[in-house]
């Protein structure tokens, strides 16, 4: 059986940090692309970033480039989201997913595997 598990959101002042963690189980993370997707109170859920098998190719949404990075460690079956700088906007929670394609321009989705989210809060 296929498990992701979000861990690491938190409570953060504005302009803080946090790393948010995705741990694979049932499956080799390593074969598939990884998006994480961020869903605000009240709203949608949004791709804002995704990472290659290869972790030769990212793309981020506008609104968290240059303050967001994603990552990915293989040998551990876990991806990764560095947060910095962080807005209150961010707030929300925080979802991985197994994803189609990563490109420059985007992500496919695919038939994702999800995880069930971290919650983030971002307040003074």
């Amino acid at each position: 059986q296929v498990h992701l598990v979000e861990s690491g959101g938190d409570l953060v002042q504005p302009g803080g940090s946090l790393r948010l963690s995705c741990v694979a189980s049932g499956l080799a993370l390593d074969a598939y692309a990884i998006g994480w997707f961020h869903q605000a109170p009240g709203k949608e859920r949004d791709g804002i970033t995704c990472i290659s098998t290869s972790e030769e190719t990212t793309w981020y949404a506008t609104s968290v480039k240059g303050r967001f990075t994603i990552a990915r460690d293989n040998a551990k079956n876990t991806a990764y989201l560095i947060m910095n700088k962080v807005k209150p906007e961010d707030t929300g929670v925080y979802y991985c997913a197994t994803i189609a394609s990563c490109s420059q321009f985007g992500y496919l989705h695919g038939n994702p595997y999800w995880g069930q989210g971290t919650q983030v809060t971002v307040s003074p």
